[in-house]
C-alpha cells in the first residue's frame, strides 16, 4: 500500500506491518483514504479528528442544499380580513421571488366547516394574485379541516 506522512509526504510503497509501525512512531493512525486506488492509499493521521472533519463538511453542504429548497407555510381562516388578506400575499410573493416553495393553508374550525365555499373562493383569489410569482403544484385539496394547496415559484425566465 502508498502510505503519506501526516504533512502530505509520500513515504513508498510499504507493507501493510510496516506502514502500521511507522503509524506508531508519528503517534497517530493509519487511515486508508483510495481503497480503490492500485495500490491502495493510506496516510497517517489522528482519526477521530479525520471523522470530525468530515461530519462538518457534511453538515455544511446539508446546510447549503436545504437553504436553496426550503418549503414556506402561510396559514389562514376562510374569515381573515382584507387588510390581513393583503400583508399574506405579500409574504407569499416574498416567499415565491426569493425561490422558496410555498404552501398555502386555510384553516376550518367549527362551524366554519359549513361553508367551504368561502374557503374556496378566497383559495381561487390566492392563486388569481400570486400567478405571476407561482404556479400551484396541484389543485387545492381539503385534508380534513383545512384545504391546502402547494405553490412553486416561476422560472426567472417567465
Amino acid at each position: 500500500m502508498r502510505v503519506v506522512d501526516p504533512e502530505g509526504k509520500q513515504l513508498g510503497i510499504m507493507s501493510l506491518r510496516e506502514a502500521l509501525a511507522k503509524a506508531e512512531e508519528f503517534g497517530l493512525d493509519l487511515v486508508e483514504v483510495a481503497p480503490n486506488a492500485d495500490p491502495p492509499v493510506c496516510k497517517i493521521m489522528d482519526y477521530g479528528k479525520f471523522k470530525y472533519l468530515q461530519s462538518k463538511r457534511a453538515q455544511e453542504a446539508k446546510k447549503k442544499q436545504q437553504a436553496s429548497s426550503q418549503i414556506k407555510e402561510i396559514k389562514m381562516r376562510p374569515r381573515t380580513e382584507e387588510h390581513d388578506l393583503q400583508i399574506k400575499l405579500k409574504k407569499i410573493e416574498e416567499f415565491l421571488k426569493s425561490g422558496h416553495k410555498t404552501k398555502v393553508r386555510i384553516v376550518f374550525r367549527g362551524r366554519e366547516l359549513a361553508h367551504k365555499e368561502a374557503g374556496e373562493r378566497m383559495m381561487q383569489r390566492i392563486l388569481e394574485e400570486t400567478k405571476e410569482w407561482g404556479k400551484p403544484d396541484y389543485p387545492p385539496k381539503f385534508e380534513g379541516r383545512q384545504m391546502v394547496v402547494m405553490l412553486s415559484p416561476r422560472s426567472s425566465g417567465g
